[in-house]
């Protein structure tokens, strides 16, 4: 897949249903590697929860375009030292052809350079072994904290779901 005509763009408001669209077919959808839809039912984000978080004076919602579809978006927020990444989405049908790869390094890239921070979080449901990997291979690392699986987040289907946090430091 040439990545080279596909940017980052600032998301704005109007673009909040859309993403959070996104979101959901990623993580609830029946196709794509990253469904968590046999463990967890139920939508993984909404609009308001989406626009609440680009409304948050030190974070960006970012969003990639194909022709179109909304291909991908992310969000970047710092926190003290650090910046928080989550709402990572890349659409099922460009999954497993590095754009999810190429999505993350500029979202790093931007952090790295405008936020100016050296370590990223996150955090991933510890029963996806799969997508731990992913971030593995991208630099992350286990932290060690490992929560309760936050309920706002989708109903369980299987009881014990947790989340793993992860951390990159470049």
């Amino acid at each position: 897949m040439d990545f080279s005509t596909c940017r980052l763009e600032k998301a704005g408001y109007h673009q909040a249903q859309a993403i959070s669209d996104l979101i959901n077919q990623t993580y609830r959808g029946e196709i794509g590697w990253t469904t968590e839809a046999a463990i967890i039912q139920g939508d993984r984000a909404d609009r308001l929860e989406i626009e609440a978080a680009m409304a948050h004076p030190d974070a960006c919602f970012f969003v990639a375009n194909q022709p179109f579809m909304l291909a991908s978006c992310i969000y970047i927020a710092k926190e003290n030292e650090h910046a928080y990444i989550g709402f990572f989405s890349v659409h099922p049908s460009l999954q497993q052809q590095g754009f999810g790869k190429y999505i993350l390094e500029q979202a790093e890239a931007f952090a790295c350079h405008t936020m100016q921070v050296r370590k990223f979080i996150m955090f991933v449901v510890s029963q996806r072994p799969e997508l731990i990997a992913f971030y593995q291979r991208r630099g992350y690392r286990l932290t060690g904290q490992v929560e309760a699986y936050p309920l706002h987040l989708g109903a369980p289907k299987a009881s014990g779901l947790t989340i793993d946090y992860l951390e990159k430091v470049v």
